[in-house]
């Protein structure tokens, strides 16, 4: 499917009957020859469809065997409501399709030099793409092979590599919010108003400690949506994150004084309450507060 996506020859969509797939089952007994009678499974329409009526397949085939009867070759459908599969229509031979010989069909002759033309000419496929990103991006192999499953995910990532050279930053959010933002929205990467650079951007303002994670988070969905220019929108909504020392003690000493009990549970072993206090001066920031410089001057106030 990757392959054929690469080429351009169709989108992969199996749901929408771009693209589908039959599975042949038969079961053969330990020690027997033979191979057994063979079921073909039709047009199933997603790879989880697959998996599954093969499964019940086989447990269909293995349950008649032992109880002594005969598995009959035929066409079966898969019903995936009730996770089974169900006979469509016997077949016993080639026949049977109503074959015959077409005597002006000749053989095709393709010369050893356009094949190597035809080659030279194919993209980057899957495979190679990912061995690429493990290698020139430092990626693990199960996030280099989501991120090249689909060309426009993996054409995305490298456009927001080559403004930000970043990849495993890029990569973390790629596997993590964009791709979860693609489930929810059903929209693929073609689909993303984001510019590959605004994605860059985003990210960066976070891991230098400009916004905050969750509103770097809030943010990129907006953006996967609409579009637009992260410093602009953190401007105009007010998002820099408070990393001022001097400012964020003022909060927490308020925050430590309003609360004398917690303190006192915090000092008394309740440590787990850090997170009550960090909540509050998160609150009273409206979550523009670098929760790092909040948690350091936190553990030595409450210490004292």
């Amino acid at each position: 499917r990757s392959i054929l996506v690469y080429l351009g020859i169709c989108d992969g969509n199996l749901e929408e009957g771009s693209f589908r797939c039959d599975a042949n089952v038969s079961i053969r007994p330990v020690g027997q020859e033979a191979f057994g009678t063979r079921a073909e499974l039709k047009n199933m329409n997603s790879f989880r469809h697959v998996q599954k009526a093969i499964e019940y397949e086989v447990s269909r085939q293995v349950a008649l065997v032992e109880d002594g009867e005969k598995v009959v070759q035929e066409t079966r459908l898969y019903d995936a409501s009730k996770g089974t599969t169900h006979s469509m229509r016997g077949k016993e031979e080639a026949h049977d399709y109503r074959y015959f010989p077409d005597p002006d069909l000749v053989p095709v002759v393709i010369a050893a030099d356009r094949l190597e033309q035809w080659r030279s000419e194919l993209p980057e496929l899957p495979k190679a793409k990912m061995a690429r990103f493990m290698e020139g991006y430092g990626l693990g192999e199960a996030d280099a092979a989501r991120l090249t499953a689909e060309r426009p995910v993996a054409d995305y990532f490298e456009a927001a590599v080559a403004a930000w050279n970043e990849p495993k930053k890029l990569s973390n959010w790629m596997m993590g919010e964009f791709l979860r933002e693609m489930n929810q929205s059903g929209k693929g990467a073609t689909d993303c108003r984001m510019v590959p650079e605004s994605f860059a951007r985003l990210v960066r303002l976070v891991e230098e400690g400009t916004i905050s994670a969750k509103n770097g988070k809030d943010l990129f969905q907006e953006m996967f949506l609409n579009g637009g220019d992260p410093e602009e929108l953190v401007k105009a909504k007010g998002l820099t994150q408070i990393s001022d020392t001097t400012a964020l003690e003022t909060l927490v000493d308020g925050v430590i004084a309003a609360n004398p009990k917690e303190a006192e549970a915090y000092r008394g072993g309740k440590t787990k309450l850090v997170a009550f206090f960090v909540g509050q001066v998160m609150r009273r920031t409206k979550g523009q507060a670098n929760p790092a410089v909040v948690n350091e001057l936190l553990a030595k106030k409450l210490s004292s």
